[in-house]
């Protein structure tokens, strides 16, 4: 494709950013071959940075003026783009997602334009994989590039190019975003795929490339990697709520994981109480140490402790969430 083809479009390339001092300079330069190639701007939502982010922003569009800085007041991912969208979106075409803790190769922007073009896609996702540096990073990694954590997920998986329900978002046509009202901004975590159900429902479609991809960074910790599963379990649950979207086969397996480790409490009545739980105990260590030997990754064993801390925080998150008859009834 030529590049007069590529810039017969208009892109808006929105980062939304929230105390990331340590990526965003290198991120934005990173682009510069996206501004070199396309008819291109970029928008930088920050949600209030407090670590140097903002200042870092403010001197790099005093630099370039194709970047500009954009406060974001209510801080989340799907606000900030709404914002972006609202405030700049009708002088542009497509909008191009890119988190501020990704890796993307030179070409990304340009790959997903290109496919935008040949497919005539309202949507354009991509695979994701998850790289890990400390001994816990790359253990989750591990965990969550392979099916006992990811549960098969094509865009997890390196599937090859077709028409999908849902994927990692990266280009949307801004005409299609807005006519279906953008993300929902109730949704801290998993609005990407609430949006995803709504664009299928009114008749968009959503082409999951294999010609690029990105670099997504695991949590560090135990801790921050519970949190995250807890949101996501969250999220997906109130996408059942409102539109009584059921869970995929995949994610309905691991909604039992709270209910039997809270139900192994009754082993103290009865020790079969128990056996569920250890079977999907020995089921993620088996699987972890059968990953271990058959790719030769020391990491294996503890990828099933991580893959367990995030079926159990999904599962425990989307319960909260379902039970949760007191916000629900404040909402109403």
């Amino acid at each position: 494709m030529t590049i007069d083809a590529l810039k017969s479009v208009r892109c808006l390339i929105v980062i939304p950013c929230l105390n990331e001092a340590a990526h965003i300079e290198q991120l934005v330069h990173k682009l510069r071959f996206a501004l070199a190639v396309l008819d291109a701007d970029i928008v930088i939502a920050d949600g209030g940075s407090i670590d140097g982010t903002r200042e870092i922003v403010t001197r790099l569009a005093a630099e370039n003026p194709a970047v500009t800085l954009l406060h974001n007041p209510k801080r989340i991912q799907s606000a900030a783009i709404n914002l972006v969208v609202d405030t700049y979106g009708s002088q542009y075409d497509y909008l191009i997602r890119i988190d501020a803790h990704g890796e993307y190769p030179d070409d990304y922007c340009e790959r997903l334009v290109q496919e935008a073009l040949a497919t005539g896609a309202d949507s354009v996702v991509v695979g994701m994989k998850t790289v890990g540096f400390s001994t816990f990073q790359k253990a989750t990694a591990f965990a969550q590039n392979s099916k006992l954590g990811n549960g098969g997920s094509k865009h997890r998986v390196g599937a090859p190019s077709h028409w999908a329900d849902h994927g990692h978002h990266a280009l949307m046509r801004i005409a299609a975003f807005r006519a279906i009202g953008g993300y929902d901004e109730s949704f801290s975590h998993n609005e990407d795929a609430e949006f995803d159900y709504r664009l299928n429902k009114a008749g968009y479609r959503i082409w999951m490339t294999d010609r690029t991809s990105m670099v997504y960074y695991p949590r560090k910790t135990v801790g921050t990697l519970f949190r995250q599963y807890f949101a996501y379990g969250r999220g997906r649950a109130r996408n059942f709520l409102k539109h009584r979207a059921l869970p995929s086969v995949r994610q309905m397996i691991p909604l039992a994981v709270a209910p039997v480790a809270i139900g192994a409490v009754l082993a103290l009545i009865n020790w079969i109480a128990v056996v569920p739980l250890g079977l999907w105990v020995a089921a993620c260590l088996g699987y972890g140490i059968w990953m271990a030997l058959g790719q030769r990754n020391p990491y294996g064993p503890l990828a099933a402790v991580s893959a367990m801390v995030m079926h159990f925080a999904w599962s425990a998150g989307f319960w909260r969430e379902l039970l949760d008859f007191r916000h629900r009834r404040i909402s109403q």
